[in-house]
């Protein structure tokens, strides 16, 4: 087992349990890599989450082209030809088998797994910044329990509890659309969830927050009001969005005052 060393990228630890042979190979786009792997928790049980030879068949990812996060090609790239070796990762590493599979081709148990899994990995995704990728692994989340639920009796029990987890992503979803700046589309997400559960702070918080960005004024502050009628622990946050919406209305009332007098000049 050779010593523990830090590859070229930022939180990832890699010790080789087992020498390859020959050079570090240069993978081009397109290359097909094909390897086993196991997956585990940094606990003191080392809890397998995943394992390919479990699964019975080895993984296969396409360099560049097939594999949407690309610190498994990472760790692979450093690795040579027949070599075995663990890795440390202090970033997200998704388990193939678990997101290489459309969500059409998972069963019914399959998808309800995989949705704690695509809501925990948005979380990580949103913190980082990387709001489209958080956006499709909310969205994902989201196609599964719909999937689910059309084959129950809707607000009968069991609905329901999929109808909450539905709307928990798809507030998410909308947080990273206020960041992404798509506004209109927060507006129509965030009405469709107070129109079937009215009484949803957060979507009201939202909506009010989209409204404020397109010059809708009035309509957020009826919002606000919506949230500290629901939630008056709100009111910080709430005093701090009609600050930002009352400079904002002054910012575009001067801005509007100086082109008139622009044209009115001309």
């Amino acid at each position: 087992m050779e010593e523990t060393y830090l590859t070229n990228v930022e939180g990832i630890k890699k010790t080789i349990l087992h020498g390859g042979t020959g050079e570090l190979p240069k993978f081009l786009t397109g290359s097909k890599v094909t390897f086993h792997f196991r997956t585990l928790k940094c606990d003191g049980d080392r809890t397998v989450i995943d394992d390919s030879k479990q699964v019975g068949r080895p993984m296969e990812i396409v360099i560049g082209n097939m594999f949407k996060l690309e610190v498994w090609e990472i760790l692979i790239s450093s690795m040579r030809i027949g070599e075995v070796a663990e890795f440390w990762c202090d970033v997200i590493v998704e388990s193939p088998s678990a997101y290489k599979r459309e969500t059409w081709a998972m069963n019914d148990d399959e998808k309800l797994k995989a949705v704690p899994l695509l809501h925990g990995t948005g979380n990580k995704l949103f913190k980082l910044g990387r709001y489209p990728e958080a956006l499709a692994k909310y969205r994902e989340g989201v196609i599964c329990l719909k999937n689910l639920q059309v084959k129950l009796k809707p607000w009968e029990i069991q609905w329901l509890k999929l109808e909450k987890m539905v709307v928990t992503l798809v507030l998410n979803y909308c947080q990273c659309l206020l960041k992404m700046e798509e506004y209109y589309e927060v507006l129509e997400q965030t009405t469709d969830i107070l129109n079937r559960h009215p009484g949803t702070v957060k979507a009201y918080f939202l909506r009010a927050r989209a409204h404020a960005e397109v010059w809708n004024e009035a309509e957020a502050k009826a919002d606000f009001e919506k949230v500290l009628e629901y939630d008056s622990g709100m009111i910080k946050s709430v005093r701090k969005e009609l600050r930002i919406l009352e400079c904002r209305m002054r910012d575009k009332e001067e801005e509007e005052k100086l082109q008139f007098k622009r044209m009115f000049h001309k």
